[in-house]
């Protein structure tokens, strides 16, 4: 056996192995509980590391995405941002930072209700037990976490405050003049006092009853019920949100088909917060990657909306290109528009051509069987590119505005009701959709954007749409308006005044964003603290009935159905207790005790990681969601941070639309109501990379266990079976995972927590290699050899001075590892901590000025071993608040350097100059040496370019 593995180390009692880093790493974690070590105080709180004015100090607050309790536990590749937090964490408290680090759980959400489906067990009792879990693998790590602040979203003491801001967005409504949530009273007191008229169609407020009046401040809350369009799966019997569909129409979870349906669902008012959501990202320090996600998510589009008549009726379209208004020759509405019933005669228009009828005999037989052919399909198969285009003519027709055309009506599958007005002018000339369209139905093009690429005026002879915006429109005209010749950034701006002049359109902004779907029709949520009266009025609860608790349930399933089974609707766990839905309350409204219906949806598990960083501020605060002064320390705006918020959040890119566009929401609407003083949850955001680990997968694509896997001859065997190798993810279904806990208890946490922070840069994935892992217990195995005396245990260190190459290379390596740890470059810290041990090997005593500075340089990464190697060097207090070290420049400038003499551009000699040489004195020096001396032979020199301090090149006459 070698004598750097863990097992080894009999002859040196004291040798650092697996067992002895065993023992250290319990006692240091039992230290650190014991004594409250990562206790961040808030304003007015106790000392921090005994300073009184901890606060005082600049704050650092460090989060980490929420992690869910899975029953699977822990492997190796979720820690890894869990460390890279822990690192950064510890380097900033030694930076002189009063740092908040901690972590909760998420744990209301689907796995833990399937499981209870499966097996009966109450989803509250899996769910703790999975923490207490992750818990103890999280402790054997060594974080740094202030455990005082730990929570989990099921805690009914939190869900109260969830429960508390849905009342706050259920309360509002966005007032658009002043870009901001406002109570919903005061919109009711502009109705009471007529300085707001209600909208058209209402009424005055006073003959409203008390119905109608709930139904008009709908349409303004930001939390509002609707019966709308949702996304229903039958398989999993519960509607989602968009975004939790995936890009082939079925869902994220279970991947169970998802189709339309018609339901009452609570919806919240996300898109009036469109444009700040986008403003707002451009302060924030995220990936581009992500700012670009969550810009194309919302969809900004600026255009113009243009009224169609149509008989007493018109179709309004949304167009971005208001320029090619005269090429437009028909129009699409989406199977599901209003209109499409109303615009529907009796009989085909006299000519109506063949192709356009779908083989019907009437225009209503037609719309009504395209209807449920459309109803079938999903969004993502409705808009696929590459399918074909189908579509029924509805029998009307409209008229164009600009060319006062007659144009056919039809509707077809490729647009959608949630986008825009549900209806289009189709240009087929300049659009790949339309123009196929156009193709298949025989429809006429008319080209009013001029080709730059030589296909000729006449799309009859085009192969597909010509589409610029860098192009002349042409064939435009009309006796009011002209647009030919003019750029399409002219052409569009001309084209919406003149609709807007003659009162056919109007400039607008359209966005892709949808408003939030907040139901969900399962068990393990937030219950919504809503109950309905006799008439059905949605009344919130007063906060002194809150937290509105979870009762208990026979069986903890939504009604599921055959997933293709679209004709389903939804029956949730909650409507089966009957005793709980059916209440007698008194909600202080004055009217005294009524019988009200609870609301039997409960929240998305998003709901509770909308606002969890605030929680970490202030989380035993039951007066208050957080204390306003606590908030302003930790979050409030500062410079460089103008909308305030986290100062590092670390976590994966799957989370870069929901939670995160989520999160950002809640916040902008607890500001604007003078809640907290950020507007932004999150100012930092790092994404880590995965760590991965091979797949092995037998004949059949099983995958078999990665650890009895043999390699033989470049060949990989299971039990003597050729196996196939693939790189993927790690996890327990492909039988590759590794679990924190076998290699702490072959190597110890700080090896881990050294070789995951090693593997690569912190944003890259990167392979899983357990073979590896040696590398960084030998790194601890030097390190505390140059410090103790594996024999005796003490202290192995010398009272005396570092000699200059020493102090060159330990300040140096302060200087590296300083840049590196404030830049998240752990794996080049490492490097250099490594590179720095190996020169201290070599010494014949270690200086106790140098071994004292190495312990503080790997302190952040491994915690364990720099609290024992502290302890043997003298100090009593923990490292953890110890300063970090401080590079002395004068030792970061190298002696001497070396300087290329070239003649002629060719290599003749080299000197060894100091670095702040002048021009001029190494050009003296080049042209004083001997060997330059005599390869000019005494040539006049033409030139002498001179790049201080590594060039000089002489040129000979």
């Amino acid at each position: 056996m070698s004598e750097t593995t863990p097992a080894a180390g009999t002859a040196a009692p004291y040798r650092y192995t697996a067992a002895l880093a065993a023992d250290i790493e319990a006692r240091w974690q039992d230290f650190w509980e014991k004594e409250g070590t990562y206790e961040a105080p808030n304003p007015g709180e106790g000392p921090l590391g005994g300073e009184p004015a901890a606060t005082a100090r600049p704050k650092k607050f460090i989060m980490d995405m929420f992690p869910y309790p899975s029953g699977a536990g822990l492997h190796v590749g979720h820690p890894l941002g869990y460390i890279a937090t822990d690192v950064y964490a510890r380097y900033a408290r030694m930076t002189g930072h009063n740092v908040l680090h901690t972590l909760g759980f998420d744990a209301f959400g689907l796995p833990a209700e399937q499981y209870a489906v499966q097996t009966g067990t109450h989803p509250r009792t899996s769910t703790e037990a999975n923490m207490v879990r992750m818990k103890a693998q999280l402790r054997r790590l060594g974080l740094g976490h202030d455990q005082r602040r730990s929570f989990a979203t099921i805690d009914p003491e939190y869900y109260r405050w969830t429960q508390w801001i849905f009342l706050q967005i259920f309360n509002s409504w966005y007032d658009p003049e002043a870009r901001k949530a406002r109570p919903i009273a005061e919109l009711v007191e502009q109705f009471v006092s007529g300085s707001r008229e209600t909208p058209e169609g209402w009424g005055p407020w006073s003959e409203l009853s008390e119905r109608e009046r709930a139904d008009l401040l709908g349409e303004y809350r930001l939390a509002y019920a609707s019966d709308a369009p949702v996304n229903w799966s039958p398989g999993l019997g519960t509607v989602l949100a968009n975004e939790e569909v995936t890009a082939d129409g079925r869902s994220e979870r279970g991947n169970f088909p998802v189709f339309k349906a018609k339901l009452r669902q609570w919806n919240m008012r996300i898109t009036a917060y469109a444009d700040r959501l986008l403003e707002d990202l451009d302060e924030l320090d995220w990936p581009e990657a992500i700012k670009l996600q969550q810009r194309n998510w919302i969809g900004r589009s600026e255009g113009a909306r243009i009224a169609f008549p149509l008989g007493e009726e018109h179709i309004e379209v949304f167009t971005t290109r208001q320029d090619t208004l005269f090429g437009a020759t028909y129009m699409v509405l989406a199977p599901e528009h209003p209109l499409v019933e109303s615009v529907v005669p009796a009989v085909w228009p006299e000519g109506t051509h063949e192709v356009w009828t779908g083989g019907h005999a009437t225009p209503a037989e037609a719309v009504a069987a395209y209807r449920a052919q459309a109803e079938a399909k999903s969004d993502v198969e409705r808009q696929a590119e590459a399918k074909e285009k189908t579509g029924v003519f509805t029998g009307a027709f409209a008229l164009n505005p600009v060319s006062k055309e007659r144009v056919p009506v039809f509707i077809a599958d490729y647009v959608l009701m949630g986008y825009g007005t549900g209806a289009i002018m189709a240009v087929p000339a300049h659009d790949q959709r339309d123009f196929e369209f156009a193709r298949a139905f025989e429809l006429p093009m008319r080209c009013v954007v001029e080709p730059t690429d030589g296909r000729g005026p006449d799309p009859a002879t085009w192969q597909d749409a010509f589409s610029s915006y860098d192009a002349a429109i042409v064939n435009s005209s009309n006796d009011d308006i002209s647009l030919d010749g003019l750029g399409v950034a002219e052409a569009k701006e001309r084209m919406r005044r003149w609709l807007e002049e003659r009162g056919l359109g109007e400039g607008t902004v359209n966005y892709r964003l949808r408003d939030w779907l907040f139901s969900r029709q399962r068990y393990w949520g937030e219950p919504f603290p809503i109950v309905y009266d006799e008439d059905g009025i949605a009344h919130a609860l007063p906060e002194s009935m809150l937290p509105l608790e979870l009762p208990e349930v026979e069986d903890y399933s939504p009604r599921t159905f055959d997933p293709d089974d679209a004709d389903t609707s939804p029956e949730t766990p909650l409507s089966r207790n009957e005793e709980w839905v059916d209440v007698t309350l008194d909600l202080g409204d004055g009217k005294g005790p009524r019988r009200f219906r609870r609301e039997t949806n409960t929240m998305p598990n998003w709901a509770g990681s909308c606002w969890y960083e605030l929680r970490y501020l202030d989380p035993h605060n039951d007066e208050r969601l957080v204390d306003p002064e606590v908030e302003r320390y930790w979050m409030g705006p500062r410079e460089g941070m103008p909308h305030g918020g986290v100062d590092l959040y670390v976590g994966g890119q799957e989370h870069a639309v929901l939670h995160l566009l989520y999160a950002r929401f809640w916040s902008k609407v607890l500001y604007d109501l003078g809640h907290i003083s950020s507007s932004e949850p999150f100012h930092k955001l790092y994404n880590q990379g995965m760590i991965q680990a091979y797949v092995y997968r037998d004949a059949r694509g099983i995958a078999v266990p990665a650890a009895e896997v043999e390699e033989r001859d470049g060949a990989y065997y299971y039990q003597g079976e050729r196996v196939s190798r693939l790189l993927g993810k790690m996890g327990k279904s492909l039988k590759n995972a590794v679990t924190p806990d076998e290699i702490c208890s072959e190597y110890g946490a700080d090896t881990l927590r050294l070789y995951e922070m090693a593997m690569g840069p912190l944003d890259v994935s990167r392979p899983w290699d357990t073979r590896a892992v040696v590398g960084q217990f030998r790194l601890l195995q030097r390190l505390w050899r140059n410090v103790v005396d594996e024999a005796t245990g003490e202290a192995a260190v010398a009272d005396s001075e570092p000699d200059e190459a020493t102090l060159r290379a330990l300040h140096k390596a302060i200087d590296g590892v300083t840049q590196d740890m404030a830049a998240l470059r752990f794996n080049t810290a490492i490097a250099k901590i490594t590179e720095l041990n190996n020169h201290v090997t070599k010494l014949r005593e270690v200086p106790r000025s140098v071994a004292e500075k190495m312990v503080l340089l790997i302190a952040p990464l491994a915690p364990h071993t720099a609290e024992e190697l502290w302890r043997k060097l003298g100090h009593e207090e923990t490292v953890v608040h110890q300063d970090f070290p401080v590079a002395d420049p004068a030792y970061l400038v190298d002696e001497t350097v070396t300087c290329v003499v070239q003649v002629k551009g060719k290599v003749k000699a080299r000197l060894e100059v100091p670095p702040s040489v002048s021009e001029a004195d190494l050009e003296a020096l080049a042209l004083a040496e001997p060997v330059i001396v005599k390869t000019l032979g005494g040539a006049e020199v033409r030139k002498v370019i001179v790049r201080a301090p590594k060039l000089v090149n002489i040129v000979p006459a």
